[in-house]
């Protein structure tokens, strides 16, 4: 089974909606996942998602609300084999709190997709609200490539 991690800042916006995403593009295909989400930050610890996200993602078809912020810690590392960051400032944290013992290869989301032209999943938290559009876009396109990728490891 692989362990999926998707983080972003306050885990409120892109990387839940990465993992609503991810899940059900997933199980869609019938691949044996463990998704999961957390933030770099501890400003919404706790809270459910951005309405504006659960919204928009809802019009998609993608469930969120049984979702809640949380913080990376460092056992994260140890229990998932990949972790996706959506921007390099969050790649960066990532480096800087991963544990000399942690295993799981860290990359950008967006870099399993280059066609979408993009390296880093925009933050539409202080945007209008078609900013959350276009972040499912991207991450659509990036799960789809995941899909195809632990599709082919098999």
């Amino acid at each position: 089974m692989a362990r999926i991690l998707f983080v972003c800042l306050g885990n409120i916006c892109r990387s839940p909606t990465a993992e609503a995403v991810f899940a059900a593009k997933a199980a869609a295909a019938g691949l044996d996942v463990a998704v999961d989400s957390a933030g770099t930050g501890t400003w919404h610890v706790g809270h459910p998602p951005d309405r504006r996200a659960t919204a928009a993602a809802a019009r998609r078809g993608y469930r969120m609300d049984h979702i809640r912020a949380r913080q990376v810690g460092a056992g994260d590392f140890r229990d998932f084999d990949h972790v996706f960051a959506m921007d390099r400032s969050n790649l960066r944290d990532l480096e800087r709190l991963r544990p000399a013992s942690g295993g799981a290869k860290l990359g950008l989301f967006l870099s399993l997709a280059p066609d979408v032209g993009e390296d880093d999943v925009p933050d539409p938290y202080y945007g209008e609200d078609g900013g959350f559009d276009r972040v499912l876009d991207l991450l659509e396109a990036a799960g789809d490539a995941l899909v195809e990728q632990l599709r082919r490891a098999g």
